[in-house]
């Protein structure tokens, strides 16, 4: 089968048949029959990858190739085209950078991933063991005491023996279940290998939008102060205006509820902004007093222009989830394999070669030697219908694990099609605000020059003042979005982790033999 590699190595030809040899060659027929057993079949179903999808695109009806512009960008869509490995040098943020290798470097997660792969690595290697012959050595010594009415005397019999013996055995893989077995530990393996690459991809990810949203909450506060600080200002206006008699005290409750309403959002986008910093310290792997991200700026982000997207049918065979739900249906196929070699009969060779003798000076005497050939089999013949149910139950354990790689499959389109149309509708939902925006500031430099005239009192300048900076609040959220669902298509899309060429610089701080071999 293509998922073994065995390796044998000869063993030197007998000196003649009067010599030790005689019971050396025993032990060289157990193991060259366990050599041709390896040219058994294996039963149960072999594992064939499922096809790749037929659709050609993952929204329904057209499908999008460019975004409206909005604050000047268009993002447009690249049909097949390479993605990244380090996708997130894209935004061109050296920050971003350093706290994405410091994060790979040190993030517990993924440690233990890579630790649960190297331990699924060695379970491999070890399930090997089961197609070489198992070898022992052992030696006893004993002083023993015959009772003398056991063999009809008066004299009691005490004696010592000394025995020194090898022993070989090994169980024929004569239907393949042990074969299946490995090739089940084989799929396990795979199965880690595709965490390490999930927890790498959403572990990057999450740095990354973490980064942007703690930069998002940074600037919403400071507009939000802002804001504060000129209905404050308002306020204290009105309070004069009332007590002069020109305008009614209701104007002034208004104001101090618009106020309110405007200072309870403060405390909520400052813990946001104190909850992502101590995610990301959590995430480097280090306790949230001993680390702080370096502060970013949104303005110190460029956003990415044009955006690949991953065909369907290669998207199967490079998302990490996608990959460890095909692992685990191949292992399930395995079981299936393993479940109905167990229906058949199972055979054993056993060979032995030693030397026992009542003083340890004589031991190694050519007339001390023994030896053993033998061979057992064993077959099932009624269990209850333990075998065959279990054989079932493997079957079933397939069917279910087909199940969940469809439902994975459909979810990864899924989550592709929603960032994408995600992608459009930012792109429409930023250029609103930036028109807003616009707006508003043109109104605010239209009131300002009436003030300066004399046509306006200061208290409309406030006013308006108050909805541009509403305005760029709104703004600074759909731009922050943007960057955010951008990140996600890359994520969706599986992060590149399969382009070699660029692999080294992706996984700087990962284990590069955690990393599978590109489909």
């Amino acid at each position: 089968m293509s998922w073994y590699r065995y390796v044998f190595r000869g063993v030197g030809k007998a000196e003649n048949a009067a010599s030790p040899g005689t019971g050396m060659r025993a032990l060289i027929v157990v193991g060259g029959i366990a050599l041709v057993s390896l040219a058994g079949c294996a039963v149960g179903p072999d594992f064939v990858r499922p096809a790749p999808p037929t659709v050609e695109q993952y929204t329904h009806g057209t499908a999008p190739t460019t975004t409206i512009p909005a604050d000047g960008q268009t993002q447009h869509f690249a049909k097949g085209a390479r993605i990244a490995a380090d996708w997130w040098r894209l935004f061109n943020s050296a920050k971003i950078n350093a706290v994405v290798q410091e994060v790979i470097a040190n993030n517990p997660s993924l440690q233990a991933a890579q630790a649960s792969l190297r331990q699924s690595q060695d379970n491999l290697r070890a399930g090997y063991g089961v197609f070489f012959p198992q070898v022992d050595a052992s030696f006893d010594a004993a002083r023993q005491k015959f009772s003398p009415a056991r063999f009809g005397g008066s004299n009691p019999s005490i004696f010592n023996l000394f025995t020194l013996q090898a022993s070989v055995s090994y169980a024929l893989d004569v239907f393949g279940g042990e074969r299946r077995a490995v090739e089940g530990l084989q799929a396990q393996v795979d199965v880690q290998r595709a965490a390490v690459l999930g927890t790498y991809l959403t572990l990057s990810g999450n740095v990354v939008n973490t980064l942007i949203a703690q930069a998002a909450y940074r600037e919403e506060i400071r507009a939000t102060e802002q804001l504060i600080d000129m209905q404050r200002e308002q306020v204290a206006i009105t309070e004069a205006q009332t007590q002069a008699g020109t305008v009614p005290y209701a104007n002034v409750l208004s104001l101090r509820s618009q106020l309110a309403a405007v200072e309870a959002t403060l405390p909520p986008l400052r813990q946001k902004l104190d909850q992502a910093g101590h995610l990301l310290a959590t995430l480097a792997g280090r306790a949230p007093a001993q680390w702080a991200p370096p502060q970013l700026e949104l303005a110190d982000l460029t956003l990415p222009r044009d955006l690949p997207v991953t065909l369907p049918s290669e998207l199967v065979r490079q998302r990490p989830d996608i990959l460890a739900a095909e692992a685990e249906l191949h292992g399930a196929n395995a079981d299936i394999g393993v479940a109905t070699a167990a229906l058949f009969p199972s055979f054993t060779l056993n060979g032995g070669y030693g030397f026992n003798n009542s003083t340890i000076g004589n031991l190694l005497k050519i007339d001390s030697s023994f030896w053993s050939l033998g061979a057992n089999v064993t077959a099932p013949l009624f269990r209850g219908g333990t075998l065959w149910f279990q054989r079932e139950a493997a079957k079933e354990r397939y069917r279910q694990s087909l199940a969940g790689y469809r439902q994975t499959v459909l979810s990864a389109f899924a989550q592709v099609a929603d960032t994408l149309r995600a992608l459009e509708h930012d792109a429409e939902s930023l250029h609103a605000q930036s028109q807003s925006l616009d707006t508003a500031d043109e109104a605010l430099r239209l009131i300002q020059a009436n003030y300066r005239a004399g046509t306006v009192n200061y208290l409309q300048i406030l006013i308006a003042n108050g909805q541009y900076h509403q305005a760029k609040i709104g703004w600074l959220r759909a731009q922050a979005q943007r960057f955010q669902d951008t990140v996600a298509l890359f994520v969706a899309l599986g992060g590149g982790w399969w382009n070699a060429e660029e692999k080294a610089a992706a996984t700087d701080g990962l284990q590069t033999s955690a990393l599978p071999p590109s489909p």
